[in-house]
């Protein structure tokens, strides 16, 4: 094993596994001194797909993304973003990334609009014909919903404005590929709704979106696939409804009938749904369907791999690659 320092034995323009796999990585491990941080990670990433890490504190979230980035390398493992080895990567691949960190207070005295232009210019020598870069200033402000604070010192934002900023830094130079940490910790809910929405017109346009975050609420409507980390490896590989399927294959039907509440737990709750309403028809109110919460799924996975029901890697790959 390499020491923390060392670069890894691992070609700059490793082949992707397909055109739309945007982040390959592969028996990812990560030692400091004599502890192992990482034991094996693998997953893929594909081309506008929003990817969360979800995991307890040091499950090893912050340092996969870190080696994703670029800034810290890897003890073992291939690991390629948008077909480079972060490692190796150059400048022309780092104006293919945006990094939104969890706190940034530089540059207090700048206009808002200025110091995005300013950080924008370094982006424009690598525009291509497919991605113009940088993201025209007055476009990004209203996209991040900052164009009444634009000659506003950056110092004097408020904290919600101020993450709104951070964003907006971040994508400046139009990223193929965006890490997130925790982007809408201070945001307000009018604000984060308008995140979201923001996120999610980004993954439209092809951007790769991956993000930590603590809210599982975000998770559940934000991302496309949730990777659950526990112990330095991936416990689960799905979508929201997907895990909630592997702790629970049953959902809760709630219902009035008449004025009076029911409830039935079922496997198949589509059929259990249009069997009620040809029974009984407009007589049906209240309808409400729920399976076990991405919170309750979370913490189920997690306290089964505490407990020593560690899932076999095979199979949590099995089950993304399957979907």
């Amino acid at each position: 094993m390499t020491t923390d320092h060392a670069l890894p034995a691992v070609g700059a323009s490793s082949p992707q596994p397909d055109h739309d796999t945007v982040i390959d990585v592969r028996d990812l491990r990560m030692r400091y001194r004599s502890q192992d941080v990482l034991k094996g990670v693998g997953f893929t990433a594909g081309r506008g797909e929003v990817v969360l890490l979800l995991g307890p504190n040091g499950a090893g979230k912050t340092t996969t993304i870190e080696i994703l980035e670029g800034f810290r390398m890897r003890s073992a493992g291939d690991v390629t973003v948008l077909g480079t080895d972060p490692a190796r990567g150059d400048e022309r691949w780092r104006a293919r990334l945006g990094i939104v960190l969890q706190s940034w207070r530089d540059h207090g005295k700048w206009r808002v609009r200025e110091l995005l232009a300013h950080l924008g210019s370094y982006y424009a020598p690598y525009s291509t014909a497919l991605v113009r870069r940088p993201w025209d200033v007055d476009e990004l402000l209203a996209a991040v919903g900052l164009a009444e604070q634009a000659n506003q010192r950056v110092g004097t934002l408020s904290g919600g404005q101020r993450r709104r900023f951070d964003v907006a830094v971040g994508i400046v130079g139009r990223p193929e590929v965006l890490f997130l940490d925790e982007p809408t910790a201070g945001l307000d809910p009018e604000a984060r709704s308008e995140f979201h929405g923001l996120v999610r017109g980004l993954a439209d346009e092809n951007t790769t979106v991956v993000l930590t975050t603590h809210d599982l609420a975000e998770a559940e409507k934000l991302a496309d696939r949730i990777l659950i980390l526990a112990g330095g490896r991936i416990v689960a590989d799905g979508s929201a409804v997907e895990l909630s399927r592997q702790v629970s294959a049953e959902a809760t039907v709630r219902w009035t009938r008449d004025g009076r509440p029911f409830e039935e737990a079922t496997a198949e709750p589509t059929r259990f749904v249009r069997r009620l309403f040809e029974e009984h028809g407009d007589a049906i109110g209240g309808l409400e369907v729920r399976r076990t919460s991405l919170e309750d799924t979370y913490l189920t996975m997690v306290r089964d791999f505490e407990a020593g029901a560690v899932p076999d890697e095979r199979a949590v790959h099995a089950f993304g690659e399957a979907r």
